[in-house]
């Protein structure tokens, strides 16, 4: 029995960038025990604040400021912050947060900021802003592209709400960024009302992160993201 193709296939090569890709996914996939905690967070009160800053004059967008938040999150949750390599598991009290950058349609990347921890919101932004232009003009070094030790990314543009985030390894985790929609939610006083959630997805490496512990940090992510606790740094 003979079975007719359609001719109008276009075949691409896996190879260079997207081979590379390709097999670091795959190599993730194979080595690290990961397990997915998929989440949703209030994000009106991160709204607010970036359209105060702006009135301010300070240019910060979404993604920045969850990153700020996340790298405070980490600092109080440093079990997440971390590498595992030869067999031993890295934690480190500086926080390396790497960005996912899709520079095109196959060609990914994902370079750190060292020590994020240490520079404000407006420094933070200012210092993504300049990775993402180092990325995209192809000048990043191979600390960047090797030395993190937390991931951070986004499709948040998309009408993706939740994902399943593959880590970046040897990091022990990654968080995902899906949709802000506005959803019905009970409120404190027990009136319903309409708020912009966030679809959050934490991917982590259950051989190093067991459940419970990446609960908890998923759990301070969101209170700290809707103001229920801690002060906002300054910008």
């Amino acid at each position: 029995m003979s079975t007719t193709f359609d001719t109008g296939v276009q075949r691409t090569p896996l190879r260079g960038m997207r081979a590379m890709i390709a097999g670091a996914m795959r190599k993730s996939l194979d080595e690290a025990a990961q397990l997915t905690h998929h989440g949703r967070c209030d994000v009106g009160q991160l709204l607010i604040r970036k359209q105060q800053l702006a009135l301010d004059g300070i240019k910060v967008s979404v993604e920045d400021l969850l990153a700020h938040t996340l790298i405070r999150t980490l600092q109080r949750h440093p079990l997440l912050n971390g590498r595992l390599e030869d067999n031993e598991i890295h934690h480190y009290q500086g926080v390396h947060l790497s960005f996912a950058i899709g520079l095109s349609d196959t060609q990914l990347v994902a370079p750190a900021l060292f020590n994020a921890d240490a520079m404000t919101l407006s420094r933070l932004a200012e210092a993504r802003r300049a990775l993402v232009a180092r990325a995209r003009s192809g000048k990043l070094s191979v600390a960047e592209m090797t030395g993190g030790t937390f991931t951070l990314t986004n499709l948040g543009r998309s009408r993706v709400e939740h994902f399943t985030p593959v880590i970046n390894l040897p990091q022990l985790a990654i968080l995902g960024i899906g949709r802000t929609q506005m959803m019905p939610v009970i409120n404190k006083a027990g009136e319903l009302e309409h708020r912009p959630m966030m679809g959050l997805s934490l991917t982590f490496d259950h051989r190093a992160v067991d459940g419970g512990p990446a609960a908890e940090f998923f759990d301070t992510l969101c209170r700290l993201l809707e103001g229920d606790t801690d002060e906002h740094a300054q910008p």
